[in-house]
């Protein structure tokens, strides 16, 4: 009697002894991506200081700073996944490096807060470039039954980069100023390039789809439509402006076009067939979710670390550690409990796990013991890994082998506008509640100063720095005022969180079926393996 036949290997040989390795250098590509935003989010206190020590940034434009690279990355994300899949992974990737590390240079340098923007949109544009190319190398160098393991291993390391991201920008922000947490990404460039030029295979699609620049333009234009509309609304305390409705409604409509585009095209930036398989569609959902909720709270998180407790950026960093080591720890052990429980029980545990640790922003104030925040952050962690990495597990299997670049540019298009949305709702909905709050005790300040004044808690305590002995009032208020805001953001994050749980129970794979982890409703695997074979 014959032993089966192992399966034949996709990967040369060559190629796949120094799978490991390459994977490494993916993960390096990946941690300057997902390091700039977290490295970001402590600086934003300092970045909006007004000059010499910022920018004097307003709560709108920080907003914005976060938001113009998250928008142009996920704009951008399909199309530079197609040109991955025509023009070879290698090659796009290391151009996209090389535009990160400009626009880094560049940001590192603004003189105003619009520079800023516009240079971190730059960044954006390389960004886009590199996440879809990793995830669809690693597909193609990596076997199917070691990719859940590699996805995993992926995965932690966004854990990586979230725990090294704030702890590097504080001690930057410490002993430099507040560029120099753009300008750390360049040596981290240099290096990626020169492994990735010498370890990382090109590949490319056989048969790569046509680029499709409408889908381009009317994705970027409604989504900036969109948040423009939130954060406009957010800032000026009033969803029922003229500019604010418009503006919203302008960029749903732009929204319903594309969508109406993509599916009436022979060449879509986005292939809506493929959310007709739900399993698809809900795993795509709670990545949205997941970051919507995510991005959002960490936003506040550093105002109420710096601002209401007074921590030092190097501190924030610090305290944000917890989150990042769940993620590191519990991202690649996902699997395991996927191959017990399945995807649907372990993805709606993580997601209500999530939801809980939101809630319970509503219960900290001005002097809660410091350790409960740590176990908070990681408990949030420990329930992001439980997500991500199931479903990025079923939504890069879903597709075959040659789309992994359309595949991961969906999974991360979804996550970033998730967060940009996030940021915006979440963002408006703490500078609504914070205005609301402290608007009574600005009645001490001129008229002409009251609206800049309750925009956010910094802009408060910018204020108060010159009010002499009537500060210390204004800046008790302004703690209360931020509390209640950030309890009121907190919940809402929360319901978020509470709606993925929803969706992923409803739609995701059950228990697995028997030996080796088979899902009960495994059509979705099965397919991508007959499209793959």
């Amino acid at each position: 009697m014959t032993s089966p036949a192992a399966p034949a290997r996709r990967a040369p040989e060559a190629v796949h002894r120094r799978r490991w390795a390459i994977l490494g250098v993916l993960m390096l590509s990946l941690l300057i991506v997902v390091l700039d935003n977290s490295i970001l989010n402590v600086a934003i206190k300092t970045i909006s200081t007004p000059a010499p020590t910022g920018l004097g940034a307003t709560q709108g434009e920080l907003e914005w700073a976060i938001n113009s690279y998250t928008l142009v990355f996920a704009g951008l994300l399909f199309t530079a996944g197609l040109l991955g899949d025509r023009l070879g992974r290698k090659k796009v990737l290391v151009g996209g490096l090389a535009v990160f590390g400009i626009g880094s240079v560049l940001a590192a340098f603004s003189g105003t807060p619009a520079e800023l923007i516009g240079f971190r949109a730059v960044m954006g544009l390389g960004a886009a470039f590199v996440m879809p190319a990793t995830l669809a190398v690693l597909m193609n160098v990596f076997e199917r039954d070691e990719q859940p393991k590699a996805i995993g291993i992926w995965a932690g390391g966004v854990g990586l980069a979230i725990a090294i991201g704030p702890i590097t920008g504080g001690l930057l922000l410490e002993h430099f100023w507040w560029g120099s947490v753009f300008l750390v990404n360049v040596p981290i460039v240099v290096l990626a390039v020169g492994l990735m030029l010498w370890l990382v295979p090109d590949s490319r699609d056989p048969a790569p789809g046509r680029i499709d620049p409408l889908g381009v333009v009317l994705s970027v234009a409604g989504l900036v439509l969109l948040v423009y509309g939130i954060i406009k609304g957010g800032q000026l305390a009033d969803f029922g402006d003229p500019v604010v409705l418009g503006s919203i409604g302008g960029g749903l409509v732009v929204l319903a076009v594309f969508v109406v585009a993509e599916a009436r095209s022979d060449h879509p930036s986005i292939d809506m067939s493929y959310f007709r398989n739900k399993v698809f569609s809900a795993a795509i959902g709670a990545i949205a979710l997941v970051f919507f909720a995510l991005m959002g709270v960490t936003f506040f998180a550093v105002f109420y670390t710096q601002s209401v407790r007074g921590y030092s950026p190097l501190e924030t960093g610090l305290l944000l550690l917890p989150l990042a080591a769940a993620q590191l720890v519990f991202a690649p052990r996902a699997r395991l409990l996927v191959d017990r429980f399945g995807n649907k029980a372990t993805t709606t545990a993580g997601l209500l796990l999530l939801a809980g640790m939101l809630a319970a922003f509503a219960a900290l104030d001005a002097d809660t013991p410091i350790w409960i925040l740590e176990v908070i952050f990681f408990l949030m962690g420990a329930g992001m890994a439980h997500v991500m990495t199931p479903v990025s597990v079923v939504i890069m299997q879903a597709l075959p082998r040659e789309k992994a670049g359309s595949a991961s540019a969906l999974s991360n298009t979804f996550r970033q506008v998730g967060g940009a949305l996030g940021i915006a709702v979440l963002g408006s909905v703490l500078s609504t509640a914070y205005r609301g709050a402290v608007r009574d005790e600005l009645g001490v300040l001129p008229p002409a100063a009251r609206h800049a004044a309750g925009e956010s808690i910094e802009a408060t305590l910018a204020v108060a720095d010159r009010l002499g002995p009537r500060a210390d009032v204004l800046v008790a208020a302004a703690d209360d005022a931020f509390l209640h805001a950030m309890h009121v953001t907190a919940l809402l994050g929360a319901g978020v969180a509470v709606l993925g749980a929803a969706v992923v129970a409803v739609f995701l794979p059950g228990r697995p079926a028997g030996p080796g982890g088979a899902e009960a409703d495994g059509k979705l695997v099965s397919a991508a393996e007959s499209a793959d074979g």
